[in-house]
């Protein structure tokens, strides 16, 4: 759902170095990786680290996206730091922002997508009695924040980021703009 979005800024950009904070089992970045990407991948789940590592598709270590994204890999700064589907799980948003700060190249980009919870979005869910499932607290392991498109841009730009762009991502983007089930917020690390 977001790798062409996705690849679409990174090439604007002329990324070629990126880590993909969150991976989990590997597939985002074994799609980067087949667009041409120098990758690497940090997870703090081990079994989805051996699973990624089977794809031979970038290099992979168990970490969390708390700590220094560049450390396990001994790289220098690095092109792009993405982040998909990760960001509504973290109690500590913002220390992970400051770690993918750090990860980045002036001029870096930073790339996060995030379940969307637009007005019309709720109003709907809410209307047609649907609202308990896309916020269901039972599930272990669940989402712990719900962003908004302007509340990620406040985190990002609170923590040295400059908004570059946003796009809604997923069901609803033909029918209906505002129904976005994701969303792929782009910020850059500034130059100067």
């Amino acid at each position: 759902m977001y790798l062409q979005a996705v690849d679409h800024y990174l090439r604007r950009n002329a990324v070629r170095t990126v880590i993909d904070a969150g991976c989990g089992g590997g597939d985002f970045t074994q799609g980067l990786h087949e667009k041409g990407y120098q990758v690497f991948g940090v997870d703090l789940n081990e079994s989805a680290i051996a699973a990624a590592r089977q794809r031979q598709a970038g290099q992979y270590h168990v970490s969390s996206v708390y700590e220094d994204l560049r450390q396990p890999f001994d790289l220098g700064p690095v092109d792009a730091v993405v982040s998909i589907e990760v960001i509504e799980h973290l109690y500590s948003p913002r220390v992970f922002m400051d770690r993918a700060r750090d990860a980045l190249r002036p001029g870096g980009i930073l790339a996060i997508s995030t379940p969307y919870w637009g007005y019309l979005k709720n109003v709907v869910l809410a209307v047609s009695n649907r609202m308990d499932r896309a916020l269901n607290p039972c599930w272990d392991g669940g989402h712990i924040k719900h962003f908004s498109r302007a509340k990620l841009t406040e985190m990002a730009t609170d923590q040295g980021f400059e908004f570059v762009a946003f796009e809604g991502c997923g069901e609803g983007v033909r029918s209906s703009p505002y129904l976005w089930s994701g969303m792929l917020m782009i910020f850059k690390k500034p130059t100067g």
